[in-house]
C-alpha cells in the first residue's frame, strides 16, 4: 500500500512489516529453501502439508512432501548452519559456502551411478550472463525461484494463522482454506496489475 515515506522502514527496514515483506523468512528464507528443494529433487514442486509448531507433535514449522520427506524449519536461533540433510547413512549440512558430513567421510563418498546427482551451481551471475547469451535454462530459473518462495509463504501462512494448510503444487493452490487462500494475493494499487 502507498503511504508517506518513513525512515522506519527505509532503507531495508521495510523487510520487518507485513505490508512489503515476509519478514526473515521470505529474506533468507528463499536462499535455503531453495537449496532444500533442490536438494530434495523439488525444484518443480513442493509441499503437501504445513504444520506450524504446535508444542506437541510439531517442535517446528514442519513441511511435509507427497513422497513423506519431512522438512523442519529451525529459527535463526536454532543450531543448523543453512540447510541440514538427514539420510539413513549420514547428515549433509550445507549453505553458501559451507559444506559440513557426518561421517567425514561422506565428504568424499564417490556418487554412484544410481545416486542422485545434482547440477553445480558455482555461480549464479555467471550462468545467468551464459543464458542470456546462449538462450538456455538458467540453473535457477524463475519456476524454481517461484516454487522456493511459495515454501517460504505457505510457511508464514502457517505461522500467521497458527494452524495447518495443505497445498496442491501440481495447481499451486491450498486446498480447502479459504481464509488461507486470500492471503495468497493482495489488492493491487492502482494502475498495476497482473
Amino acid at each position: 500500500p502507498w503511504r508517506p515515506y518513513n525512515e522506519k522502514l527505509h532503507p531495508f527496514k521495510w523487510r520487518s512489516h507485513r505490508d512489503y515483506s515476509g519478514g526473515g523468512m521470505t529474506d533468507w528464507g528463499a536462499h535455503h529453501f531453495d537449496i532444500a528443494q533442490w536438494g530434495l529433487g523439488m525444484d518443480e514442486s513442493g509441499p503437501v502439508e504445513i504444520h506450524p509448531p504446535d508444542g506437541k507433535q510439531h517442535k517446528l514449522l514442519t513441511y511435509t512432501y507427497a513422497s513423506g520427506v519431512r522438512m523442519f524449519h529451525v529459527p535463526k536461533k536454532g543450531t543448523v548452519n543453512g540447510v541440514l540433510f538427514t539420510g539413513t547413512e549420514g547428515k549433509i549440512e550445507v549453505s553458501r559456502g559451507y559444506f559440513r558430513t557426518w561421517p567425514e567421510k561422506l565428504r568424499t563418498a564417490p556418487l554412484g551411478p544410481n545416486d542422485v546427482h545434482l547440477y553445480e551451481s558455482r555461480d549464479h551471475r555467471k550462468d545467468w550472463l551464459e543464458c542470456i547469451r546462449s538462450r538456455k535454462k538458467p540453473i535457477c530459473d524463475v519456476e524454481t525461484g517461484c516454487r522456493s518462495i511459495t515454501v517460504c509463504h505457505l510457511g508464514n501462512l502457517a505461522y500467521w494463522l497458527k494452524r495447518p494448510i495443505r497445498w496442491d503444487p501440481a495447481k499451486e493452490q491450498i486446498i480447502g482454506d479459504d481464509e488461507a487462500t486470500r492471503w495468497l494475493d493482495r489488492p493491487k494499487r492502482a494502475p498495476w496489475r497482473l
